[in-house]
């Protein structure tokens, strides 16, 4: 709900998430593979579910970099008024 006190240049931070879902990403293989050739499976599952977190995340904050800005109504723009109830 738009209450009019929202920054007038509000921008989500997607590319820094990007890079660090990135981050994560790497780091996530590495000690998949890491934990694995030292014989830990359990530790290697894990990260191999962070992976998997990661992936998703990083394909989510692709899909909304692609989708571009979306409209934002101006500050000519009046509040919308909450519901009465």
């Amino acid at each position: 709900m738009r209450t009019g006190s929202e920054p007038a240049t509000a921008r989500s931070a997607l590319r820094a998430r990007f890079w660090l879902s990135l981050w994560g990403l790497i780091w996530a293989v590495f000690g998949t593979a890491a934990f694995a050739i030292v014989g830990r499976p359990g530790w290697a599952l894990a990260c191999g579910v962070l992976f998997l977190v990661a992936a998703v995340d990083l394909a989510v904050i692709v899909r909304h970099i692609r989708q571009g800005p979306h409209y934002q109504p101006g500050p000519d723009i009046p509040p919308y008024r909450p519901p009465k109830g």
